[in-house]
């Protein structure tokens, strides 16, 4: 877990918050990993982290089949640190008391700071009013026996409690929310000073330890790299290059289903002025047979993922000592994709959209990593700007920008309405402030009037979201002026639209991709 760096451990009770955490942990330079609630005792400390972060749920603790978690954590001698719902369980499993108080707090909270004699506080030196932000319902009204209350705020009598000598802290409000005015100084003293642990996941040390792995597994072998374009595929063929030097051939697999112009830019960018070792596929009509038909978007992921495989295995039998394939995958693929303990969100088709049986074997440098932190290694590797903040695109490409079967006809429409999008985007200026802004085609059709003569055609999504690192997004508040500017041109310059909408959905509830 984490190569050397001292890790933390963060357990999932749901909603967005474990992955938040986890990102803030890891910008005091500690690595972390997200478990869920599900997870045993010896499954969690197996990890051997130095803490244990329990997150806060959308539930309350008293409703049925609420999440618990295993109560050995509590006598391993770690140190652990509950967040709203993680507090209120830690309260109720060591016999403290939670209660529906009928005065719940959301937003922004004024916390009283109080004295700790028993023992140094998180909160020591904090001013009293502090700003926190608060989402619950029941309220903590006794701290656990042996417990200090060190803080309280007017609807939460038990607002923050510790027990210095077992090292247990419970916070009712989210240190991970940046409207809580000195959260990361707290969770820094937790990870710092109460669980010991070195601020040793950077930049460099990641670099070094994904070299260093992929080195030990692929040895004196070979590597295919699956490069799309994207910052995660170049950065993990980057890593992989530093690795094993020329014994790394990339592959670029032109689905029929890229962006428009995609195939010519990766061309340019990593076989002429990269250097790299190129081998270009061109599969379009194998994909689009292997889509026939299909509207299901797992199925596409899953035959998109089937497929791609397959390709690899060509190229590498053309190459007989080639047995890894080296991919982009990341954290939040890893955790949507869900797991023996996870819910599947979507299956991206590079985690669960591949095949049981493969002929090459997987070399993932980048899978503990979410996408900020892929940028930031991308930038310390000397990657060209251009790609390391690139917007992200799916890996089954335009196909999952269709909801519904997909056609020539529909890639054709969609891949020119995702350029005007992109085209107006960057004129705005606004392409490094949105994580993603794109362009997506509902299979049916609507009635228009164009021409004073009647239409009968596709209506485009525009979908535009801000984010950090893909797990949470909010969807973006375009200016008026841009959005009419997006209608007028996908309307009059791409044939077969006539009605643009704008996806006003975050996530959660909605996922960033339609499908």
């Amino acid at each position: 877990m984490g190569g050397t760096s001292d890790a933390v451990v963060v357990v999932d009770f749901g909603a967005q918050y474990a992955q938040l955490i986890a990102r803030r942990v890891r910008e005091a330079h500690v690595y972390s990993e997200i478990l869920p609630h599900s997870a045993s005792a010896s499954e969690i400390l197996a990890r051997r982290p130095k803490g244990i972060v329990l997150s806060g749920g959308p539930r309350s603790v008293y409703a049925e089949g609420a999440p618990r978690v295993d109560p050995g954590i509590y006598r391993a001698g770690v140190p652990v640190l509950g967040i709203c719902y993680g507090a209120q369980l830690i309260a109720l499993d060591l016999g403290g008391e939670v209660a529906r108080t009928g005065a719940g707090e959301y937003g922004r909270t004024p916390l009283t700071v109080l004295p700790a004699p028993k023992g140094s506080s998180l909160l020591a030196g904090w001013p009293s009013p502090n700003e926190v932000w608060m989402s619950h319902a029941d309220s903590i009204v006794a701290a656990p026996p042996g417990f200090e209350v060190t803080a309280s705020t007017p609807g939460a009598p038990v607002a923050a409690f510790e027990d210095a000598g077992r090292r247990v802290v419970g916070v009712q409000f989210h240190p991970e929310v940046v409207h809580t005015e000195r959260g990361q100084e707290l969770l820094k003293r937790f990870l710092h000073d109460m669980c010991e642990c070195r601020p040793t996941w950077t930049r460099s040390s990641v670099i070094e330890g994904a070299v260093e792995s992929v080195r030990s597994k692929v040895g004196a072998g070979r590597v295919l790299c699956a490069l799309s374009g994207g910052v995660d595929s170049a950065v993990t063929a980057a890593l992989v290059a530093k690795a094993v030097g020329d014994r790394l051939t990339c592959v670029f697999v032109d689905t029929g289903l890229m962006r428009a112009g995609e195939a010519a830019q990766v061309e340019e960018t990593f076989s002429r002025r990269l250097g790299l070792d190129l081998v270009h596929v061109k599969a379009a009509d194998r994909f689009f047979a292997a889509l026939g038909g299909v509207e299901d978007p797992e199925e596409k992921r899953k035959r998109v993922g089937e497929l791609f495989i397959r390709l690899f295995e060509e190229v590498a039998k053309e190459r007989s000592d080639a047995r890894f394939l080296a991919q982009g995958t990341l954290y939040p693929d890893v955790v949507e994709s869900g797991g023996p303990h996870a819910a599947t969100i979507k299956s991206h088709h590079n985690v669960g959209g591949l095949p049981e049986r493969m002929g090459l074997e997987l070399v993932e440098p980048l899978r503990l990593l979410f996408k900020d932190e892929v940028r930031a290694v991308g930038e310390e590797l000397g990657l060209p700007e251009e790609i390391v903040w690139r917007q992200p695109f799916p890996g089954p490409g335009l196909a999952v920008r269709i909801a519904g079967e997909v056609t020539r006809e529909r890639v054709e429409i969609v891949r020119a309405a995702d350029s005007v999008v992109l085209d107006e985007v960057r004129r705005a200026g606004l392409e490094r402030e949105l994580w993603q802004a794109f362009a997506v085609l509902p299979a049916v059709r609507t009635v228009g009037v164009m021409g004073d003569e009647r239409t009968y055609a596709y209506p485009v999504v525009v979908r535009a979201v801000t984010s950090e690192d893909a797990m949470t997004a909010d969807w973006a508040r375009l200016p008026y002026e841009l959005l009419e500017r997006l209608a007028a041109r996908l309307v009059n310059e791409v044939p077969g639209v006539n009605r643009v909408a704008y996806d006003i959905t975050s996530k959660p509830p909605g996922t960033i991709e339609w499908e």
